[in-house]
């Protein structure tokens, strides 16, 4: 055992993970391999789940498919070389009443663990069936003679995330240390009478109760005051960010002043009645602009509710107000079809709209470039081409970005620096957010939720079909066009790479044009070309010039074709659900019935799951809610790259009412104490909990 240093160390959660009782030098440079440097740092390395050993099953018990810890002793020990290289090591574990085969590839340092080991061990995994034999793969193991705390041993015991060469072992005692000697040192942040009026138990005893639970009742209980500890640090941070907005001075557009005019105006530019969720937004996005400080807003909406709109009439009151507005747009695509639409729109008004995007000529930029400058031009409408250095506007007092979750906190704020003192920004999305999402990836934004689709649009049909049933597909898809509709076919997501999909969708593209639709007009859209090229194809497809498009997921977002009433995604499998929603958007534009047609082969669980939610519901935020619970926040938007959404314990789809609940007291706390005076400790772990610069979303 390492020399006990503890009495020459100062007692504070800052001391040095070495001086704990038990673990000394040695141990603490191997602590320091998962981050662990502090006392307080042992305290807050919380444990990735628990094994209840006072409840072991015997092996004979245990069936393939099911997650099990199970006790025993190896009597067994064989390690064979696979042609491949691959080392195969094979480990029979056993009890009085049978046995279980543990399995490890290419971990020789398990081998020398186990060789000659004759104490119990603990081994916890996934048990197969492999050829009537159970086995359980890739097991955590412990030696159990390891331990120093035999009665330690029937209970609830934590389970640490671990890098190799460190033990659970060495974890636990350090864990024990910390707790018997220094959780004094601990100091809750709230009031007791705050911890009362949340019903949440005291920090001290959660961080005891998490580390050694003394019943499944009192962890679950200490977990519930850590996550709410995670999500009310960062909560409290949205608030203080969102106070900064609201205290410094922004553009107090006149829009009551301009009165019924500025409402005549909307109504010439939209000659058809919005609906009652589009009025309700505009009614609060023009509060916002009247307001003498920035507005930041985000507007949601499922596919076709009408974004557009909601966006013109933001410009239209920022332009009659004397300034200018911006729009950025994810792809040039979109960007091109949003000019097209304002431009058409504000026309007639002598309202002024430009284009920048990166293919055009350099001349043509410098010429947009320089009206913009000059204030000839009321709207830019572009892609990241607007947020370049050389990108300067004469009285930019509206920023409006698309498709948000598509760019960076970054880029937001690039467009807005262009601004004219402090402009208003305003983000929009198509992509349906679950509510725990939002609060967290765009809580320092007020929300906004188109929840109404305009009249008469008829909800799209969607179907899956089989491989075999392919054939059927095609004659439903000709007989469509028969009658003179248009369809997408959508190639499916072999790869990342952008190359990948390019040859995916020309294979397809050459089998229908060739085979299936020989005696139609089929086109190929995809990302490798031109973007002259991409355009002209775009063009011919609106102009019904071709009958069926060929495409990758470029035309995922914005692409707006009313006559295409059919939607075919082959191997729909292999897509995620919100893409699959949002592919599914750019049909049922129109006033005909539209379909959307999945044909896939899907194997796993998930997948299924995926299809069956996607046939059954055309609600985009029931299904991002769906998408959530299969996929999670990191991979549903990107932010495992990211550095955000990283919670110890707190996890948005179960915890989505607790999350609530921290979001309201910390936006309480700071509109009672908007400097934290009283709470100085709460405003610090706020803004360590996540600086700005994490919040980004990527895709």
């Amino acid at each position: 055992m390492e020399s006990d240093k503890k009495t020459f160390a100062p007692r504070s959660l800052d001391t040095e993970v070495q001086y704990l009782k038990g673990v000394g030098p040695r141990l603490a440079d191997i602590l320091a391999k998962i981050g662990i440097k502090t006392v307080r740092d042992v305290l807050f390395y919380l444990p990735r789940r628990y094994e209840d050993r006072s409840h072991l099953p015997a092996i004979a018990d245990i069936r393939p498919g099911q997650w099990v810890t199970v006790k025993g002793r190896i009597t067994d020990l064989d390690s064979k070389s696979t042609r491949a290289g691959m080392v195969i090591l094979k480990a029979t574990i056993s009890d009085r009443t049978g046995d279980l085969t543990l399995v490890w590839f290419n971990q020789p340092w398990v081998t020398r663990k186990l060789k000659g080991y004759e104490g119990e061990v603990i081994a916890y995994g996934y048990v197969k069936d492999v050829h009537f034999d159970m086995e359980m793969h890739a097991p955590e193991y412990e030696l159990l003679d390891e331990d120093d705390d035999p009665e330690a041993f029937a209970r609830i015991v934590p389970v640490y995330p671990l890098s190799e060469g460190v033990s659970q072992f060495v974890v636990r005692r350090a864990v024990a240390s910390a707790l018997e000697r220094y959780l004094e040192y601990v100091e809750d942040p709230y009031p007791n009478d705050y911890l009362r009026k949340l019903k949440l138990r005291p920090l001290r005893w959660s961080l005891s109760q998490i580390h050694r639970p003394d019943s499944e009742e009192f962890r679950l209980e200490a977990r519930k005051r850590l996550v709410f500890d995670e999500f009310f640090y960062f909560q409290v941070f949205l608030a203080l960010k969102r106070l900064e907005t609201q205290v410094e001075t922004g553009i107090s557009f006149p829009i009551q002043a301009m009165g019924k005019e500025l409402t005549e105006q909307l109504h010439k530019v939209f000659p058809f009645e919005l609906t009652g969720a589009q009025k309700r937004v505009i009614k609060e996005i023009w509060n916002d602009m009247e307001r003498p400080h920035p507005m930041n807003r985000l507007v949601q909406g499922d596919v076709g509710s009408g974004k557009t709109a909601i966006a013109a009439a933001a410009m239209l009151a920022a332009v009659r107000s004397g300034f200018q507005a911006a729009m950025m747009a994810p792809t040039e695509i979109l960007a091109e079809q949003h000019y097209n639409n304002l431009h058409r729109l504000f026309e007639p008004l002598g309202i002024n709209v430009v284009l920048l995007v990166g293919k055009q000529t350099a001349k043509q930029k410098a010429a947009h470039k320089q009206r913009v400058v000059e204030g000839s031009v009321d709207i830019a409408i572009g892609t990241h081409a607007l947020i370049q250095e050389n990108v300067e506007f004469k009285k930019l007092g509206l920023a409006i970005v698309d498709e948000q979750h598509r760019f960076g906190v970054m880029q937001r704020a690039a467009l807005q620096s262009k601004g004219f003192g402090n402009p208003d920004v305003l983000v929009m999305t198509a992509t349906p957010i679950p509510r725990s999402l939002t609060l967290t990836l765009y809580g320092d934004l007020d929300l906004s939720v188109i929840d109404e689709m305009p009249p008469g649009r008829k909800p799209i049909k969607t179907h899956w079909k089989l491989l075999h049933e392919r054939a059927q597909v095609y004659k439903g898809v000709r007989k469509l066009i028969e009658e003179g509709r248009q369809a997408y076919f959508v190639c499916p997501m072999v790869s990342e790479s952008e190359k990948m999909l390019a040859q995916a969708a020309e294979e397809l593209h050459l089998r229908l044009s060739k085979m299936v639709f020989n005696d139609l007009r089929v086109g190929l859209l995809h990302g490798q070309m031109k973007p002259k090229d991409k355009e002209e194809v775009m063009e011919q497809f609106r102009r019904h010039e071709l009958d069926i498009l060929v495409s990758t997921t470029v035309i995922e977002v914005g692409v707006d074709v009313p006559n295409a009433s059919v939607m075919v995604i082959e191997d729909a499998n292999r897509f995620g659900l919100s893409q699959l929603h949002q592919l599914r958007g750019r049909v049922g534009r129109g006033n005909y019935q539209s379909y959307c047609l999945l044909i896939a082969d899907a194997k796993s669980d998930e997948a299924r799951e995926r299809l069956d939610a996607l046939v059954g519901s055309t609600d985009g935020f029931n299904i991002s809610e769906i998408d959530l619970r299969l996929r999670g926040p990191g991979e549903m938007y990107g932010t495992k790259q990211s550095g955000n959404l990283d919670f110890k314990l707190a996890d948005l789809i179960k915890d989505g009412a607790l999350l609530e609940v921290a979001r309201q007291a910390a936006f309480d706390l700071v509109r009672d104490d908007p400097q934290l005076v009283r709470y100085p400790d709460i405003r610090k772990k706020a803004v360590e909990s996540r600086p700005e610069s994490q919040i980004v979303t990527v895709s």
